[in-house]
C-alpha cells in the first residue's frame, strides 16, 4: 500500500464508523420506544423506518456502480456522505415533528439514508480494495470492523446522549446531530485527500452499465454469489433489528441493549481472526461455515428462551452473521468481475438492499417469535446457496479467467 494514501483509507472508513451507529440506532430498543412515543405510533412499527433504507439503496444502486466506475470512488462517497448527513439530522428534525407527520419525515430521511448507504459501498468498497490491493479481501472486512467498533460503544453512547425535553420526552437528538455534523466534516476531507483510480488517468472512454453488462457473462454459480448477499444481509439485519424485542417478550429481558455490545464483540472479533483465516482458507468457505453457525444459534435461542442463550446468540451472529459475510461475498465477486468493481458491488447491494425492504417491512408488521421464524428459514436457504457456490467454486474461478 502506497504511504500518501494512509489517509485516505482512514477517512473511507470512518465514514463507514458513524454507519454503524446509522445503520443500529433504528434498533435499539430505547431508541425505538422513544421515537414511537414521538410519533405515536408501535414499536415494532420502527422497524418500516429501518427497511426504508433498504429503499433508499435499491433507489440508487442502479446508477451508483456504474457512476462510481465512470467518475470515480470519490465523487460517489462524497454524494454518500452528504446524503447520510440529511438522514440523520433529519432524524431529530422528524422527532421534534412528533405527530405532526414526524413518522412521515423520518420515512423520507431513511431513504436519503439508503441512497446514502449505496454510493458509500460503491465508492468505498472498490477504493479500499485498490488502496491495499494486495490483500482486498482484509480491505474489505475492515470496513465492517469500523461499523463494529461503533455499534459496540452504541450502548454506551446512548446513555450519554439520552435527554429528556421540555415535555417530558426521552430524546437522542444530540446522538443525531453529532453523527449528522462528523458526516460533512468527513465529505470535505474527502475531496481534499488522494484515492487511486484518481490518481491513474485510463486511457479511452470507460465502459457503461449496459456494454459493460453485455460483455460479462454472468453464470448460474455468480448470480447465487448474488443472492447470497440478500440472505446473509437478511440474517444480521433481522437479528440486529428484531431480537433485543425477542428478549423482551418471549424472554421477559427488561433491558436488553447490552446483547449490541456482545453482538459487535463477536462482529470485532471475527474479522481479526477471518483475517488471518484467510490466509489459509478460501474466502468462498467462510460462505458456507459462517451461515450454518448462525442457522444452529438462531434455532438454539427460539427453542431455549434465556437470557444466557440470548447473549451467546447477540455473540455469535455478530461473529458469523455480521463478522464480514457481506464483505466476503462482494470481495468475491469483485474477484470473479475485475473490470467492473463498482457494478458488480453494486448488483450484490441491489439483493442485499432488496433484502432489507422487503424482510424488515414484512417483520414490522409481525410478532419478535415470528420474525425469529422468518429469520430461521432465510438463513437456512443462504446455507443452501453456500453449499452450491462451494461445489461449483472451481468452474465460476475458470469461468472468470476465461472471460477477463
Amino acid at each position: 500500500m502506497n504511504k500518501k494514501y494512509i489517509p485516505s483509507a482512514l477517512i473511507l472508513y470512518l465514514n463507514y464508523f458513524i454507519h454503524g451507529v446509522g445503520c443500529s440506532i433504528l434498533g435499539q430498543a430505547v431508541i425505538k420506544e422513544a421515537l414511537a412515543a414521538s410519533w405515536g405510533v408501535e414499536v415494532m412499527a420502527i422497524t418500516a423506518i429501518s427497511a426504508a433504507l433498504g429503499l433508499g439503496r435499491l433507489i440508487a444502486l442502479p446508477f451508483a456502480g456504474p457512476l462510481s466506475d465512470k467518475l470515480g470512488r470519490r465523487i460517489s462517497t462524497a454524494i454518500g456522505s452528504g446524503s447520510y448527513a440529511i438522514y440523520l439530522i433529519g432524524l431529530a428534525l422528524a422527532f421534534n415533528a412528533g405527530t405532526n407527520g414526524g413518522y412521515q419525515i423520518a420515512y423520507i430521511c431513511a431513504i436519503v439514508g439508503g441512497i446514502a448507504n449505496s454510493f458509500l459501498d460503491t465508492g468505498i468498497y472498490p477504493a479500499v480494495s485498490e488502496i491495499i490491493y494486495k490483500a482486498p479481501g482484509v480491505a474489505t472486512m475492515g470496513i465492517k470492523f469500523f461499523i463494529s467498533v461503533s455499534q459496540m460503544l452504541l450502548p454506551f453512547v446512548l446513555g450519554v446522549t439520552v435527554a429528556t425535553t421540555a415535555t417530558g420526552a426521552t430524546s437522542y437528538n444530540t446522538l443525531f446531530y453529532a453523527c449528522g455534523i462528523a458526516y460533512l466534516v468527513l465529505l470535505v476531507l474527502v475531496m481534499i485527500f488522494p484515492l487511486p483510480d484518481t490518481d491513474q488517468k485510463a486511457a479511452g472512454k470507460k465502459e457503461g452499465l449496459i456494454d459493460s453488462l453485455k460483455h460479462t457473462h454472468f453464470s448460474v454459480e455468480s448470480i447465487a454469489m448474488i443472492l447470497i448477499g440478500f440472505t446473509c444481509t437478511g440474517t444480521f439485519q433481522l437479528w440486529l433489528n428484531c431480537a433485543q424485542n425477542f428478549a423482551k417478550e418471549n424472554v421477559g429481558w427488561t433491558d436488553p441493549s447490552i446483547m449490541q455490545t456482545y453482538y459487535s464483540a463477536g462482529t470485532m472479533l471475527a474479522l481479526v481472526v477471518t483475517a488471518l483465516l484467510t490466509r489459509k482458507i478460501k474466502d468462498v468457505r467462510f460462505i458456507l461455515g459462517y451461515p450454518v453457525i448462525c442457522l444452529v444459534t438462531m434455532i438454539a435461542v427460539l427453542v431455549g428462551k434465556s437470557q444466557t442463550l440470548m447473549i451467546a446468540g447477540a455473540f455469535l451472529i455478530g461473529w458469523a452473521g455480521a463478522g464480514g459475510l457481506l464483505q466476503i461475498a462482494t470481495s468475491v465477486c469483485n474477484m470473479l468481475f475485475p473490470k467492473i468493481k463498482g457494478t458488480v458491488t453494486a448488483l450484490v447491494m441491489i439483493a442485499s438492499s432488496l433484502c432489507n425492504y422487503t424482510i424488515l417491512t414484512a417483520a414490522s408488521k409481525m410478532q419478535p417469535s415470528q420474525v425469529m421464524v422468518m429469520n430461521i428459514v432465510l438463513t437456512a436457504v443462504g446455507v443452501l446457496l453456500g453449499l452450491f457456490v462451494n461445489l461449483r467454486y472451481t468452474k465460476m474461478v475458470e469461468q472468470a479467467q476465461a472471460d477477463n
